[in-house]
């Protein structure tokens, strides 16, 4: 079931990237609730959002690079559902793959989704995470299977 403070598709077509973002923010009961992730901007080709460290460590200390792939298909999640008509199709994670380049200890990191490829049932999207000076931390790409309803 949709989060009931989702988007209608109406609203996706008639609102502004940052005021989708809003609408975003804060889904309680969602994953991306518990990790934190604000979302900056939202639109159906690109999905932006920020995430804090603390909260997301593995035991070392560094963030979790579990919480990393996390954040990359949340953004490639929601990007999917603003391509979609949501009475009628979902959106579900099929493949996800992670290329975890630098270390964050401390701070946030921020997370870009762009669409790469969109099909009838498949859509592909690129997400770049980097940490607070604008260094790549972080390389994903997630595809997600559109199912009709």
């Amino acid at each position: 079931m949709l989060h009931p403070r989702f988007p209608t598709p109406q609203e996706v077509t008639t609102l502004s990237p940052e005021a989708l973002a809003a609408r975003l923010g804060g889904l309680e009961g969602t994953l991306g609730h518990k990790l934190g992730i604000r979302f900056t901007y939202a639109s159906p080709q690109r999905v932006e959002a920020h995430m804090p460290v603390e909260g997301n460590r593995q035991p070392a200390g560094r963030l979790h690079g579990g919480a990393n792939v996390a954040l990359a298909e949340e953004l490639a999640s929601v990007g999917s559902w603003l391509n979609l008509d949501t009475e009628r199709q979902v959106a579900v994670g099929v493949d996800i793959n992670a290329t975890h380049v630098r270390g964050v200890l401390e701070g946030s990191v921020s997370a870009v989704a762009t669409l790469a490829y969109r099909g009838r049932s498949t859509l592909v999207w690129q997400i770049e995470l980097s940490d607070g000076r604008g260094k790549t931390t972080c390389l994903a790409r997630c595809t997600c299977a559109v199912i009709n309803r």
